[in-house]
């Protein structure tokens, strides 16, 4: 095929790569396969017949898998997790891979098809079945399917091989342009549709692994078959909840088939049947309107019930046999984001804010980054982090650009739990090739996760990338090179979301550097949407304080993991002490996190968790004990005030916060609440109390006194009662009934602000239900032992 020709035939596969009830069958060919292996040569070995001519070795291998748990299982490498282990991978990344089976299929009815199923290949792949190359993959992040009709031997023995080439190598033959080098990621990522952090980054190591890392299937489709469902909410009256409901359908059927066949069509909810339509189809793709009268809305966390509907389409004959179904499960919402391109208070404030169901949402959340380093070992994380998200309340997951993209399983956690999802496009922290060879590589991802994902309601943004606007400043500050003529977050991007998707947002880069930003210099000040770490020193410093942007997207501090967890991943002679001779062990370095131990005693990230440690408290304690509960202390209050400083500002100038992150994708010391064990830091407990519904909060005294804040993230009044008493002394500071109007803040009372150091205890109920914050106050440094004291004795944060 010509490029073009490929081209539509791929996107012809995305959309219609869903599994669709009574299409077919599916046989898993998931389970042990043979994996051999070898160096790879000057000339990449792509096909069985050439394996024969280079000196390879074999051993049993896991599908789903990646080709290090094999290694590990086979005693040739040691668990990359611990230790230091991880720099001894550096050598297997020159190394090619085969994944064989046998497999026997079953005998094809009429018209039926059998398509081979790959729902993740990392990454670089020549496929071939008993001896002929039915094709290539050359993207870890989207499904492929290949029609192997004409290559299947039905009944009989079947050799299925995936052979897959050195990324490092393959990376080599690329071209780059100035803007793609000297960035945070290594270069050699940049034109491998890869996972851009497997080539090592800040939070995770470098680990290039290979693999069949998702689902592999054989499937039989019939001829008459449903190839995509898509359902857009085109209206909702929240006055009526009258909703207008489009469903577009794709077809596969044989021509006699047309003019015969019906589209039925069912919405029902808790069994219930509400809605039921048909109509005759005439051609291949066809709109069908629902109209629902006083329908249940989708609604985020605190706002109103996520609710679902069971979506059905089936393809009926004339003789009323069911040819085909699609069953999915819908939420009827819309979603906006009110967005200007600049921040130019105070005569030209920035907006940047959701709505859902025409009502504004303040935003408190989550990034997610990868659930592991070894991404065939994320789905065992996801039910437990989703959990986790719920446990604290958080309304908005954004899924970070160095990731991948999550499967079915996570979106439909996130429907159910009303937490919204900011999606990445899957690039970060640098500027991507320009040319057709990438972009259209790029367009193809594009297609099939948006169709592969579309129909979630918890889904309501794509951004275009992590930080790539803000990497041309990183790298080529001085030659003022303007984001917006960049082809893939402006052009091939958005034209997919417009062509596929027209009713979800879409943002160009997180955060965004407009073209009114560009021409005003770039700086922060004129950023409606930011992340800020900047210099990463006292939370209180008006980098944080002084912050103009209405939205944050990214904000963190730095929390040691707990001792059982040091204890896991690290060898028993590095967990203690961390430094010898005034230098951080090499374990400790390791897991800060160092890419290649060429670059030597990188300790810059450790260090930040003792300046910061010293910062609030004077000291840094020399017992590992109280270390971890210092910087566990520090990250809790931090965070804490963050968090509430942006709540106290809700629809002021303030509109969500996104803080960095959940939980840990490989034993690391990080920004993370929750280690890669699952083991919470103090910041869980602290955010957990601070992400309520509806929050009595105390931020930083202003003119003399502190403001006694009450936040309300419902659609209803709330009204209870509070009061704030010293920890220390016990002495009762206020009392009194509060009243929030519904989705708004109010500023309860103003206390006098205190002249010592100390914890204020604010306990408030609702209705029957009790909460507890607390408050902080007081010019750091703080005693270390009086700050503990007083905090066991509140009695709020002692672990579960």
């Amino acid at each position: 095929m010509n490029k073009i020709s490929t081209l539509l035939f791929l996107i012809f596969l995305t959309c219609t790569s869903g599994v669709f009830a009574d299409s077919g069958n599916s046989i898993s060919l998931n389970g042990t396969w043979e994996l051999s292996y070898w160096m790879q040569p000057e000339e990449p070995i792509t096909s069985p017949k050439d394996m024969q001519l280079a000196e390879v070795k074999h051993l049993p291998a896991q599908v789903p898998g990646n080709v290090e748990l094999d290694l590990m299982a086979a005693n040739l490498i040691k668990d990359p997790m611990i230790g230091s282990n991880v720099n001894e991978l550096r050598k297997w990344e020159g190394y090619q891979w085969c994944y064989s089976k046998s497999f026997v299929a079953p005998q094809l009815k009429s018209g039926q098809q059998y398509q081979l199923f790959f729902a993740g290949i990392d990454c670089l792949a020549d496929i071939w079945l008993n001896g002929k190359h039915i094709g290539k993959a050359e993207n870890m992040m989207i499904e492929h399917a290949f029609d192997v009709t004409k290559e299947i031997k039905a009944g009989e023995s079947n050799q299925l091989q995936v052979i897959l080439r050195s990324s490092v190598i393959e990376g080599q033959k690329h071209l780059l342009g100035t803007f793609s080098i000297g960035n945070f990621p290594s270069e050699e990522s940049v034109f491998i549709r890869k996972a851009p952090h497997t080539y090592g980054w800040d939070i995770l190591p470098r680990l290039v692994s290979a693999g069949l890392w998702r689902d592999v299937e054989l499937r039989v489709l019939n001829s008459a078959r449903l190839t995509d469902v898509h359902y857009m909410v085109a209206n909702v009256d929240t006055a009526t909840r009258n909703v207008r409901l489009y469903t577009d359908v794709q077809v596969k059927l044989p021509f006699e088939k047309f003019d015969k066949v019906k589209a039925v069509y069912t919405l029902s909810r808790h069994g219930k049947e509400i809605y039921k339509g048909s109509s005759v189809v005439v051609s291949p793709a066809f709109r069908y309107i629902m109209e629902i009268k006083n329908a249940d809305l989708w609604w985020p966390r605190g706002y109103g019930e996520p609710a679902l509907y069971d979506a059905k389409v089936e393809l009926v004959d004339s003789d009323g046999t069911i040819l085909s179904t699609d069953n999915k499960q819908v939420g009827l919402r819309t979603i906006q984001l009110e967005i200007t391109d600049i921040n130019l208070p105070p005569d030209h404030p920035g907006k940047f804010c959701f709505i859902v169901n025409g009502e504004p949402i303040f935003i408190h959340g989550t990034n997610w980054v990868p659930m592991d380093a070894l991404h065939s070992r994320d789905h065992s994380f996801v039910d437990e982090s989703i959990r986790m998200a719920v446990e604290l309340n958080c309304n908005m997951i954004r899924c970070w650009g160095g990731n991948v993209y999550e499967d079915h399983h996570f979106f439909d956690l996130c429907d159910e739990n009303g937490i919204m999802v900011w999606q990445d496009f899957t690039m970060g922290c640098t500027f991507y090739p320009q040319r057709s060879s990438f972009t259209q590589a790029l367009e193809e991802e594009a297609i099939s996760v948006v169709c592969k994902l579309r129909n979630h309601p918890s889904l309501v943004l794509w951004s275009g990338n992590n930080e790539d606007d803000c990497a041309l400043r990183w790298s080529l500050q001085p030659f003022n090179i303007n984001p917006n003529q960049d082809v893939v977050s402006r052009k091939v991007l958005p034209a997919v979301i417009y062509e596929f998707d027209p009713t979800r947002p879409y943002l160009p880069s997180s955060p965004y550097y407009s073209q009114a930003v560009y021409e005003r210099g770039s700086a922060d000040q004129y950023l409606p949407e930011n992340h800020l770490w900047g210099p990463r020193g006292y939370y209180k410093d008006k980098f944080y304080t002084d912050a103009t942007c209405c939205f944050v997207s990214e904000i963190g501090y730095h929390g040691c993991p707990n001792l059982e967890s040091l204890q896991k991943m690290m060898t028993k002679d590095a967990v203690y002490p961390w430094t010898k001779n005034h230098e951080w062990n090499d374990e400790w370095v390791t897991k800060s996190v160092r890419r290649f131990p060429e670059w030597g005693k990188t300790f810059d990230r450790n260090n930040l968790m003792i300046n910061q440690v010293r910062l609030l408290f004077g000291e840094v304690p020399s017992k590992l004990d109280d270390f971890i509960f210092a910087s566990q202390s520090v990250q809790a209050e931090a965070m804490k005030y963050f968090i509430e400083m942006w709540r106290g500002k809700k629809f002021d100038d303030k509109t969500g916060i996104i803080w960095w992150n959940l939980r840990d994708g490989w034993p690391v010391i990080s920004d993370a609440i929750v280690d890669y064990y699952n083991s919470k830091k103090m910041a869980y407990y602290f955010i957990k109390n601070i992400q309520q519904d509806v929050c009595v909060l105390i931020n930083d005294a202003e003119g003399g006194n502190y403001p006694l804040i009450g936040t309300n993230d419902t659609r209803n009044v709330q009204s209870g009662n509070v009061t704030v008493t010293d920890a220390s002394s016990g002495r009762k500071i206020y009392e009194s009934t509060f009243r929030i109007p519904a989705n708004q803040k109010v500023r309860i009372a103003s206390l006098p602000e205190e002249s010592g150091q100390g914890i204020y205890l604010i306990q408030y109920q609702i209705g029957n239900q009790k909460f507890m914050n607390h408050y902080l106050y007081g010019k750091a440094p703080f005693n270390l032992k009086e700050y503990k004291r007083l905090l066991q004795k509140t009695g709020l944060y002692a672990k579960k």
